[in-house]
C-alpha cells in the first residue's frame, strides 16, 4: 500500500539527482511541502540521502508534525520564505501560490520537483520576466513527476525495506472494510494515509 507512492517519490528523486548531476552539485538542504503520503515519503527518502530535511505544512499539531519529527527532519507551519534557502524542494500539495513561492526558495543550481496536482482555474499574476531570469542566471530548474517504472518500484522497495517499520505503519491512520469503502473517502483531519482491507484484520 505504500509502495505506489513510494514509486512517485523514488522516480522524482532519480531526476532530481540526474538533473543535479549536469553541475558540480552537493545538496544539503530539502524542503517539502505538505505532510500527506507523497510529501512525507519524499522527506524520509531526503533523510536516507542525508540532507538537512525541512516540511512545510498548514497542521500545527497532531500526528504529521510527529512524523516529521520522528525522520529528525524539522516541521513548519508558517510561511515557505521562514524555512530559508534550500537545494531541492518538492513541492507535494499542487497549492498554486505554493508552487509560485517554490521557485524562488531555492539556491543557485537548485532544483524544484512538482508531484502535486493543481486543480486548476484560478489566475494568479506572474511576473515571467522575472521568473525566467532568475531560472536561467540561478541555474534553477523545475520538473514535474508523477508516473514511475519497474527500476523506480525496485528503488521504492529498497526505500522501505530500510525505513522504520514502526514509522512506515503510523502513515496509516485508518484501515476501512470494503464494505464500507465510502468512509475511507470521507476526510478526516487527522488523516495521512486510509486503506481499504479485502479481509479481516
Amino acid at each position: 500500500m505504500l509502495l505506489e507512492p513510494a514509486s512517485v517519490v523514488a522516480e522524482a528523486w532519480a531526476h532530481v539527482e540526474r538533473i543535479g548531476g549536469r553541475a558540480r552539485w552537493q545538496p544539503e538542504r530539502l524542503l517539502v511541502t505538505g505532510a500527506g503520503p507523497i510529501g512525507l515519503l519524499a522527506a524520509l527518502l531526503g533523510r536516507q540521502r542525508g540532507l538537512e530535511t525541512h516540511v512545510l505544512d498548514r497542521v500545527t499539531s497532531g500526528p504529521k508534525p510527529r512524523l516529521v519529527e520522528a525522520l529528525g527532519a524539522t516541521h513548519h507551519s508558517g510561511a515557505i520564505e521562514e524555512v530559508g534557502l534550500v537545494d531541492v524542494l518538492f513541492a507535494c500539495t499542487g497549492a498554486a501560490s505554493l508552487v509560485l513561492r517554490a521557485t524562488r526558495a531555492t539556491r543557485a543550481n537548485g532544483i524544484v520537483c512538482l508531484t502535486g496536482v493543481s486543480s486548476g482555474g484560478r489566475t494568479i499574476p506572474v511576473d515571467a520576466g522575472a521568473l525566467n531570469r532568475d531560472l536561467v542566471l540561478e541555474n534553477n530548474l523545475v520538473f514535474g513527476s508523477v508516473n514511475a517504472n519497474r527500476s523506480h518500484y525496485e528503488a521504492a522497495a529498497r526505500a522501505l525495506a530500510s525505513a522504520d517499520p514502526d514509522w512506515l505503519d503510523r502513515l496509516i491512520m485508518r484501515r476501512v472494510p470494503l464494505e464500507r469503502s465510502a468512509e475511507a473517502l470521507e476526510p478526516r483531519p487527522d488523516d495521512v494515509k486510509t486503506v481499504l482491507t479485502f479481509i479481516g484484520e
